[in-house]
């Protein structure tokens, strides 16, 4: 093991123990908190679970807020996000998330004082904490961890993309597994999987599609998100074949010199326009007239068993009276 990575897999454990031993406490609030997480630094599919989530408890006449960091934001302290806000003040999926659910959704470095704020402004039975997992000065009483096919090989920061351990989803209550999934050709995977059943965590699938109105012919397909290629699969899984894939940065935020860089790559190419993410549209802001047409890609997602996810956490957060 690198000794970078071994300092930091030691202060990672340092940390979670003095919690676990409550030498460290985490807050609590009033309402229940469902923490949606994940133990790789982005890719796992956070965002849409929120969304998906949020689209059951709305179906079920559940009233919930969302608690965010907002990250890469510009500001500072407690906001609550303005739908027709811009990605520098509040963040890209906070934005993306308030579109797409109408829901309060509150950014702040202290979740714990976001969800205080909300607490005061809003009339929520539920909090849902986004990108909670590592986030543990907030008490949560449901925590549902996403992994993806590469977390169960990945190595810990700052040479891989773990934040935490495999061994850290003792303290999970649900895992999320890609629909498409499969341990069977893995023995180690399987054993994984086996032994959360063991441990009576709940396993969940999920599947992720994106649905597009109406693409430009031949689009030069751009996006700036943490799983790229997984973008430019579906573009093609959806019949659609891009002139050109450009890759940025995942929270790209798009400047004067990228727009001018898609537009010369469109007229070399010969595209019929370009097609992009709902969160690169986000961070496209004012932008998004200078590319035309420009068409976005709706994500949704697909739960194995809805009615048992949503029962499961109402459940656990003494919410059943709504189940």
């Amino acid at each position: 093991m690198n000794p970078v990575t071994g300092l930091f897999g030691a202060a990672t454990a340092l940390r979670n123990g003095l919690f676990d031993r409550g030498l460290l406490s985490a807050r609590r609030l009033q309402q229940p908190v469902v923490s949606v997480g994940n133990l790789a630094a982005g890719g796992a599919g956070k965002t849409p679970f929120v969304i998906g989530l949020g689209e059951l408890l709305k179906a079920r006449g559940v009233r919930f807020d969302v608690l965010s960091r907002g990250y890469r934001r510009k500001t500072r302290g407690v906001l609550v996000v303005e739908a027709g806000g811009n990605a520098a003040e509040f963040g890209d999926e906070p934005l993306l998330i308030a579109r797409r659910l109408a829901v309060p959704v509150i950014v702040g470095e202290s979740r714990h004082e976001a969800g205080l704020v909300a607490e005061r402004r809003f009339q929520a039975e539920l909090h849902i904490l986004d990108d909670g997992f590592q986030h543990r000065s907030l008490a949560r009483d449901f925590d549902v961890v996403l992994l993806t096919e590469r977390d169960f090989d990945d190595r810990l920061l700052p040479f891989g993309r773990m934040r935490e351990p495999l061994s850290s989803l003792r303290r999970a209550d649900a895992v999320v597994l890609p629909q498409e999934f499969s341990g069977k050709n893995f023995p180690v995977h399987e054993a994984i999987i086996e032994t959360l059943a063991r441990q009576q965590k709940f396993i969940w699938r999920m599947r992720k599609d994106i649905a597009v109105a109406s693409a430009p012919v031949s689009p030069v397909v751009f996006c700036g998100i943490a799983r790229p290629r997984q973008f430019f699969a579906q573009v093609h899984a959806a019949g659609i074949n891009p002139a050109a894939e450009v890759e940025f940065r995942d929270h790209h935020s798009y400047e004067r010199r990228d727009i001018e860089r898609l537009v010369r790559m469109r007229g070399k190419l010969g595209a019929g326009g370009f097609l992009t993410t709902e969160k690169d549209a986000v961070n496209l802001g004012a932008w998004q007239s200078e590319l035309n047409p420009l068409a976005v890609a709706a994500l949704s997602v697909t739960f194995d068993h809805p009615t048992e996810i949503v029962g499961t956490i109402l459940a656990r957060t003494n919410l059943t009276k709504i189940a």
